[in-house]
């Protein structure tokens, strides 16, 4: 969808490296100018490729746990851009598998607040600056409907409750024509994220358990998001988005 987001400002949370990046670029390849939120990964290479598209792109260190620092970020994109017509809630992750016996509360929390209370922190510092006929696309995962795996009940929560924040969104904002969706990958392999928490073997199950044979890409789950960005999505809110190659059923 080259040019779908010409003069567009977007804002995605964790957009250095991952899906996030995936996203990041999509979206400049869209047209749009873009700034993109990291904790601990270096956000240069990223620039340089948005900048090399012939876009603007800017990088703010933020902790997305924390309200004021997402406040930060959507000041800060709307100084530079004039404003933010799409808001990508993006960042996320397991931090660490624990069965729930083992889950103590500073774990729950923490898991919590960068899955889903980020979404929420994001959403409200960004709505002051974005105008009638905005986006918000919510990165959740297919875990909220299969249960996830070994140790992922504080995410799989966590995504569930992204879901339902969704589409609860998607009703309070309609009278400013802002649509809020949930774009909800599979297994995407490739990333840090699988690298980190996920055995080998338990990748490769995954990918056997796909109907088209293959992991996903950062690609795959960016397509969807740049099309639910567009104003081919105008009349598409409050859904989920399943991009999981046929891994499961709603």
């Amino acid at each position: 969808m080259d040019g779908a987001l010409t003069g567009r400002s977007v804002l995605v949370t964790g957009g250095a490296t991952g899906i996030g990046r995936s996203v990041v670029l999509a979206l400049a390849d869209a047209g749009a100018d873009v700034a993109f939120t990291y904790l601990e990964h270096d956000p240069e290479p990223v620039i340089q490729e948005v900048d090399a598209r012939g876009r603007h792109a800017i990088a703010v260190r933020i902790d997305a746990r924390l309200s004021w620092e997402l406040e930060k970020a959507a000041r800060g994109t709307a100084e530079v851009f004039g404003g933010v017509d799409v808001l990508v809630n993006n960042v996320g992750g397991i931090v660490a598998r624990k069965a729930v016996q083992d889950c103590d509360d500073a774990h729950w929390h923490d898991v919590i607040d960068v899955n889903l209370s980020s979404a929420f922190y994001a959403t409200r510092a960004v709505l002051p600056f974005m105008p009638d006929g905005g986006r918000i696309i919510s990165i959740g995962a297919h875990a909220a409907a299969n249960g996830g795996g070994t140790g992922m009940v504080a995410y799989t929560a966590a995504k569930a409750g992204l879901e339902g924040f969704g589409r609860a969104l998607a009703r309070e904002l309609a009278p400013r024509r802002i649509t809020v969706n949930t774009v909800a990958p599979g297994f995407v392999g490739g990333t840090g994220f699988h690298a980190r928490h996920t055995p080998e073997p338990s990748q490769r199950a995954a990918v056997d358990a796909t109907p088209l044979a293959r992991a996903g890409a950062g690609a795959d789950v960016a397509a969807a998001v740049v099309f639910l960005a567009s104003e081919a999505a105008s009349f598409v809110t409050g859904t989920v988005l399943d991009v999981n190659g046929g891994a499961g059923f709603r």
